[in-house]
């Protein structure tokens, strides 16, 4: 319906070569936002989901002990036996020392391979997130069979991190909103403008029995398509940066940061973005072109 022939010469109308392109740098632009709101967004659920619910305690080695021997099995039997008394701790992992030391690695170097090396104990504890648990007073009661032992609660950290992620994400809401707002009013004064080069032939459409509909279908028939030649521009532009941000991502071996995270439903989001600004520029340049006409005489 809106891609016959039409009586108005939109297509000679040099004041208009400029929105395709414009279009397609506003989607580029916001097909980058709107991946990066993805991908906090899935990386905010997902760490919620794997950290949010998890405490580690941190024995040191007993003053007087062997070096090489991370926590005599009496006190690590002690601290297990609270924590499994403890109200909404789920499960107790300790993890053994080669784990421990996997963990190390990245900071020690090879220093983690030095035999002398006092090596803590960690404990992964998995708690449920529907319970309050007292983490001091948990603490307290560690540290009394385990003097110099830490809980450390990881969620005191994520909700740091997550707020701090939040505000990204509103920074990119926020880019998206301008973003469509100027390629409104872009769409609004190109309309406007070609309503004023082609007011004589208007007058002529009126003069024969064209209705005002008629005339704005042409107008948004015009809109939709560039917008979609701006659009699949755009996309064409985005879809390479957005890869070579995954592999310069993949290159620094950040696994927390990946656009792996997306799902299909999220890729078809930013897919079918280039056709939802076709749309939008298309339903601007239809009202635009009818309250426009109905304050003509």
């Amino acid at each position: 319906m809106y891609f016959r022939r039409t009586d108005l010469p939109l297509d000679g109308d040099a004041h208009a070569r400029f929105l395709p392109w414009l279009i397609a740098f506003m989607v580029y632009l916001a097909i980058l936002s709107i991946t990066g709101f993805l991908v906090v967004s899935k990386i905010v659920e997902r760490w919620d989901a794997n950290i949010g619910g998890t405490l580690t305690v941190q024995i040191l080695p007993q003053r007087g002990a062997d070096p090489t021997v991370s926590a005599s099995s009496r006190v690590l039997n002690e601290v297990i036996t609270i924590l499994n008394s403890t109200r909404g701790v789920k499960s107790v992992i300790p993890l053994s020392d080669q784990e421990t030391l996997e963990l190390l690695s990245p900071w020690l170097g090879n220093l983690a391979q030095d035999p002398n090396l006092p090596i803590p104990k960690l404990i992964d504890v998995s708690v449920d997130t529907r319970v309050e648990l007292d983490i001091a007073e948990l603490d307290r009661r560690i540290e009394i069979v385990a003097p110099g032992s830490s809980v450390d609660d990881h969620r005191v950290w994520l909700k740091r991190l997550v707020d701090l992620l939040q505000s990204v994400k509103f920074v990119a809401i926020g880019i998206v909103t301008i973003i469509g707002l100027v390629t409104i009013g872009t769409v609004i004064f190109t309309t406007r403008t070609g309503l004023a080069i082609h007011a004589e032939a208007i007058q002529v459409l009126h003069l024969i029995g064209a209705h005002d509909t008629y005339v704005a279908r042409q107008f948004a028939s015009r809109s939709l398509l560039l917008g979609l030649k701006g659009g699949f521009f755009g996309l064409c532009c985005a879809v390479p940066t957005l890869l070579i941000i995954g592999y310069l991502v993949e290159r620094m071996q950040v696994d927390t940061v990946t656009l792996n995270v997306l799902g299909l439903s999220q890729l078809i989001i930013v897919i079918i973005l280039p056709l939802i600004v076709a749309l939008i520029a298309m339903l601007t340049a239809r009202v635009t072109v009818l309250r426009t006409l109905a304050r003509m005489p």
